[in-house]
């Protein structure tokens, strides 16, 4: 019986079936409807930020970084890296460093 039902049903909608214009009216509900994906992004990317620079001062970063690289140029002095062409050295830290400044953009 049920079988029956289905196939009337399914005749009378495909028969009676028809199209209606859309206007645009789809385009302009997606274009309205709230990106949350991106909005909760760009809030976990600012937290995790503020949380990193927190992180930075508390432990004394700025230090560390000091320590760090005068630890490097110590090394590279009695090791007799002295020699290392300035040029070549100030070339990659740009590149390295421009390359840094490109991925933290990249993320937005």
């Amino acid at each position: 019986m049920t079988e029956i039902n289905d196939k009337i049903v399914t005749n009378f909608f495909q028969k009676e079936k028809k199209e209606v214009e859309d206007n645009g009216f789809s385009r302009r509900v997606m274009r309205n409807l709230p990106d949350r994906g991106q909005r909760l992004s760009t809030i976990w990317a600012m937290f995790c930020t503020i949380i990193g620079i927190i992180l930075f001062f508390v432990f004394d970063g700025l230090e560390a970084i000091l320590n760090l690289l005068r630890e490097v140029f110590y090394g590279a002095m009695q090791t007799g890296l002295a020699h290392i062409d300035l040029k070549s050295l100030l070339i990659a830290a740009i590149v390295i460093i421009s390359l840094g400044v490109k991925k933290i953009c990249s993320t937005e």
